[in-house]
Parts: structure tokens; C-alpha cells; sequence
């Protein structure tokens, strides 16, 4: 079965982001695939490299990257709810003027198109978040 996952919250609101990456993970253990992980609204910030967590605390971004490292899932995060979050790539940066990006390299920004496109290819859509 080929999923794509539509992740909606961040990854300081509640779980579901972190939910999200272990059903990932869960489903390419047992032999399925993801087609792709787009995330939207605050659901771009777990794409930031920028972010800092407490000792204590899980590392938010790793499971992301190991996805993307490990089994070549496609991390994409929506242009428009990724600027509005201060989530920046190389070109955006360059773009709006900034100091550099925030995004972490393993995600990219593209637009709505990649969600419409991930779902039109995929046996199921999952969502993660409110």
C-alpha cells in the first residue's frame, strides 16, 4: 500500500507530529511505501533547523531526516504556510532578503500541487493534527 502522510500541527502542539513519524516508519517496516510527507499550516515548522530542544527532550527533527536519509521520503512543506511561519529555504531566503534559511536541507518547499499530486498516486492520505 502507498501512502501519503499530511502532517497539520507542530511539533510542540501535542503529538501528532510525532505520531506522524512513527506511523511513518511503521509503515516502510512493514514493506509499504510513502509516497510523500507534506506538511501545512503549523505543520511547516518541523521542518526547522532552527529549533532547539530542551535536553530532556526527544530530538523533533530527527525522525523527519531519517525518513528523508534512510528511505528517500519526500519532506515538503507549503510555500504559503511555510513563509507565513518564518520557514525559509536557500531561495527564499535570497528572495525576501534574509540572513539564511531556517529550513532544515532535507525538506522542500514547493506548493499545494505536491499534496494533489502525492494523494492522486497514493492508496490512502493520512492526517496528523487539527
Amino acid at each position: 500500500m502507498n501512502y501519503t502522510l499530511l502532517v497539520l500541527s507542530s511539533p510542540t502542539s501535542g503529538h501528532s507530529a510525532q505520531t506522524a513519524a512513527k506511523f511513518a516508519h511503521s509503515v516502510i517496516v512493514r514493506g509499504h511505501s510513502i509516497e510523500r510527507i507534506f506538511f501545512l499550516d503549523e505543520g511547516t515548522t518541523n521542518g526547522s533547523q532552527a529549533a532547539v530542544f530542551p535536553q530532556d527532550e526527544a530530538d523533533k527533527l530527527q525522525p523527519w531526516t531519517l525518513l528523508a536519509d534512510e528511505h528517500g521520503v519526500e519532506l515538503v512543506l507549503c510555500i504559503a504556510s511555510a513563509l507565513k511561519h518564518g520557514m525559509l529555504d536557500e531561495n527564499e531566503a535570497d528572495r525576501y532578503a534574509r540572513a539564511g534559511a531556517t529550513v532544515h536541507p532535507a525538506f522542500i518547499i514547493s506548493g499545494l500541487g505536491q499534496l494533489i499530486d502525492a494523494v492522486s498516486n497514493s492508496d490512502r492520505l493520512m492526517t496528523f493534527g487539527d
